[in-house]
Formats: structure tokens, sequence, C-alpha cells
């Protein structure tokens, strides 16, 4: 298996990307706004990649945060509020806003189930800061590192109830940064006794059974190299002080934070420590390259990869979507001015 997922080009899969999938045999795969058009044709797609595996519990990816992270949108699917409504809400009522969370989170699963979406690249730890580049802004849940903590906890808790895999990004933290990592390499100066505020939340979720690294470089843990391919970073960082030892994905290696060809930067990745090469633009010479570069998926890493697999399709007593929007919608009402 190739420690790698991969993007897909359109509505339906290709003749060259079923043939190479089935040869490849990638960890998983991610949906973009590109393959989502209508309910059925997203679940025949998603049922199409699992019949070329010939396996059900296949990690099959979306970034669904709500706001404007949001690749399955209206009027086909509903629109999902972002992570500042509920930082909002829970300076006046944190236990409210722990359950709205956890409400929202899994009326949202419960769509992704509907058309075999089994992952979310979602709750983002990281802190809001004044001042930052907005590419983090109003997707977080905060400022405070233990609000957003326990904030990020019932998010992965709701989808977990509709049977989806949520993902802890973007470690160690993306939220000082003054640049968009999806243009520019950001770099942060904060010392590391700074740091460690923004390492809190992960610290926290560290049991998280996915997560997701930051194309940020730290100069006070690594001046040269961004966190996604810095063997300190993801294994003094990431593993030892955060403590995580779930399945650690990279952000998109398309970004153009990152510098070589894009299997070169896999390679980077997991030489650096990373599980899986994420690759979402679904580009075959890329794709190609990606698998000729990277080496068999490691056992440690396959066997994160089950573990993360397990719930997914699973869930448990999953509540009425309807229901759980409404109760979410009375809690947020409480924190409206």
């Amino acid at each position: 298996m190739v420690p790698a997922i991969f993007g897909l080009s359109g509505l339906t899969l290709t003749d060259d990307e079923r043939a190479f999938f089935r040869d490849a045999d990638p960890a998983g795969y991610i949906v973009f706004g590109r393959n989502v058009e209508s309910r059925d044709q997203l679940r025949a797609l998603t049922d199409d990649l699992k019949a070329i595996h010939g396996r059900d519990h296949l990690y099959i990816c979306i970034d669904q945060e709500g706001g404007r992270v949001a690749r399955m949108k209206p009027p086909v699917w509903p629109a999902y509020p972002a992570g500042e409504a509920f930082d909002r809400l829970y300076g006046i009522a944190p236990a409210s806003a722990i359950e709205a969370v956890r409400a929202n989170a899994e009326a949202l699963g419960l769509d992704l189930a509907e058309v075999g979406i089994t992952a979310d690249c979602y709750p983002s730890l990281d802190l809001r800061q004044p001042g930052a580049h907005d590419v983090i802004g109003d997707r977080a849940f905060g400022f405070e590192p233990m609000r957003v903590a326990a904030l990020g906890r019932a998010a992965l808790a709701g989808l977990a109830r509709a049977g989806v895999v949520g993902c802890i990004k973007h470690m160690p933290g993306h939220g000082r940064a003054m640049a968009d990592s999806h243009k520019e390499l950001p770099t942060v100066t904060a010392s590391a006794e700074e740091l460690e505020l923004d390492l809190q939340p992960f610290r926290a979720l560290a049991d998280a059974p996915v997560g997701m690294t930051a194309h940020v470089r730290y100069t006070a843990w690594d001046d040269e190299l961004p966190g996604t391919l810095s063997p300190f970073v993801v294994g003094e960082v990431i593993r030892k002080r955060i403590g995580f030892s779930g399945l650690l994905l990279t952000d998109d290696l398309d970004m153009e934070a990152l510098a070589g060809s894009v299997p070169e930067r896999a390679a980077r990745a997991l030489a650096a420590g990373c599980d899986i090469a994420l690759n979402c633009w679904a580009k075959m010479d890329d794709m190609v390259g990606i698998a000729s570069a990277l080496p068999d998926m490691s056992e440690e890493t396959g066997q994160r990869l089950q573990r993360a697999l397990t719930a997914t399709g699973v869930g448990g007593e999953a509540g009425d979507r309807a229901e759980l929007v409404a109760r979410r919608d009375a809690l947020l009402a409480q924190g409206v001015a």
C-alpha cells in the first residue's frame, strides 16, 4: 500500500485513475468541490473507490469544517457555522458551547456518512492570534488553549457518533502565521516558550486517531525547514512534546509553502516522520511520481491507519439530523448579542 492520499479529477473516475488506483493501492482519497454535485453522484463515487479496493472501511476524507471551508455546499447540503460561533458562545456558557459543537459535528458527520465519506479534516486546534493572517481566523475555536481543546474534543466526539473520524490540525500550530501557506512559506519567530501555548490544545487531544501537519517554519525549532519536512518538528515536537501517536498526515503537498517537485516533497515528508503524504489535486504525473518515490507503507503506519478506520461507518446511536441542528441553533442563539 502506498502511504499517500490522492485527489480525484472529477465527478466520476477516469479509466486512467481507476487503473492507477487499483495498482498503487493508496491509503485513501480526498474529495473536493470539483468531485461534488449531488448525493447520488457522490455516493456512487465513493462506492466506486471502495469497490476498487474491495473494502468498505476506506479512508475517504474531505475538508468540511463549516463557514468558508466547506466542499459540500448549499443548496444540496446545509451550511454549517465556523468555529468562531462556538467560541463566542463559550464566553457566555461553556457547557452550552460544548454541546452545540458536539451536535453540529454529529449533524455534519451524518451528511458525510450518507455519501460514503469516512473522515473529515476537522477540527482545527490552531489558536487564533491577533494580527495574524486570516487563513485561520474565524475557523479557530478561539484564543485560549483549553477552550480550543474542549471544543475540539466535542467536535471529534460528534463526528465519531456519526461514524466519521476527525483529524486535528495543523500541528504544531498555524495560528501565528503571518502568511497563507497555500501561497508562501510562513515563518514564525516566536520563542520556544511562547510556542508552548500553541502546543497545549494538541497535547490535550494527543489521543486523537488522526492529525495533520502545518507547512510553517518555526525558527525556535528549525530555522530552515517547514514543520512538515522537519525531522525535529515531527519527531521531537509532534511525537514527543505533544505526545501524538496517531496517523500523521501532511497538509496538501501542492501548497506553495513547499519547494521541490511534489514527489520530492512527499519523500521528504515521510523521511521526516510523517505517515501519509496528502496530494490533493489529482495530477496524474504527480500521483505516479509519489507512488514511485515512496516506500511501501510501514507496519507502524498500517496499524495507525487501521486504528483510525476502526470506528468509521459504525458510530453510536446517532441522532436525527434535524433535531441536532435545532439543538445547535437553540444553543447558539444564547451567544447572539
